[in-house]
Order: C-alpha cells, then structure tokens, then sequence
C-alpha cells in the first residue's frame, strides 16, 4: 500500500520489525497504541512468523525515538491523513521510565533505538525530550 492509495481520512502505517520486516496497516486517527497493537497482533502477516509473540500487551510502537503508551492516539501525535507513517514495532514487557537519572543523554536517536532493541541494557537511556538530564 503506498500513501498515494491512503483514504483521505486514514493514516496508513509502515510498521518496521527488529528484524528489518515491514507491513503496512491503515488506522484511524482516533485509534490508540493499544488498539493498534491488538489490531497487529490479531491480524499477524504471515512473513512475521518468526517473530510471533504471546500477547499484544507485550507490543510497543516507537515514533519518532520515543515509546508510545497504549493510550496515546494517531490524532494526539498529528499525524497526516491521507499520508504514510512509519513507526518500529518491538515486543517488550515494560517501557523505560521517562524520569531516568542515569541515562545516555546527548545520543542520536537511532543510536538510541539500535542499542536499546537490538543489545537490550540493563538501564534505560533517558530522552531530552522528556526532561532535563543529569
């Protein structure tokens, strides 16, 4: 699905594994984190078989180098209708505490997401973004 066929009241998903596996899904914007995992989770493309997991409560949305809680909309995070978003997709039981004192402040997003998903640390880097660091 490209964002040329996105209905203009839809936001299509580009949805990015660990793995480097993408699909596509089309939401509205009033829907949640949390309605978007259960979504992908009950609708689990066929070439993601390998990384299947237990629960959609484990499934947790990235965008833009930050955790997406299960409450927060599409249409809280502006994002544009009719337009093709892309967001990681991880299986992870909790989400790093935004209140971190001992954190990896001044580290490029992506550096972020790569060394947080692929090498799983012991403490969770913090996000300026979220608050001042130490």
């Amino acid at each position: 699905m490209t964002g040329s066929s996105t209905p203009a009241d839809m936001i299509n998903l580009r949805l990015i594994l660990v793995s480097g596996k993408t699909k596509e899904f089309l939401f509205s914007p009033n829907e949640s984190a949390a309605d978007i995992a259960k979504h992908v989770y009950d609708n689990w493309p066929m070439d993601w078989e390998e990384e299947q997991v237990s629960s959609p409560n484990i499934l947790r949305l990235i965008y833009q180098g930050r955790f997406l809680h299960g409450n927060v909309t599409l249409g809280a995070l502006k994002l544009p209708l009719g337009k093709t978003t892309v967001m990681h997709l991880v299986a992870r039981e909790t989400l790093p505490e935004p209140n971190s004192q001992d954190g990896y402040c001044g580290l490029e997003k992506t550096h972020f997401l790569l060394h947080n998903i692929i090498s799983t640390p012991q403490r969770e880097p913090c996000f300026p973004s979220f608050h001042s660091c130490n």
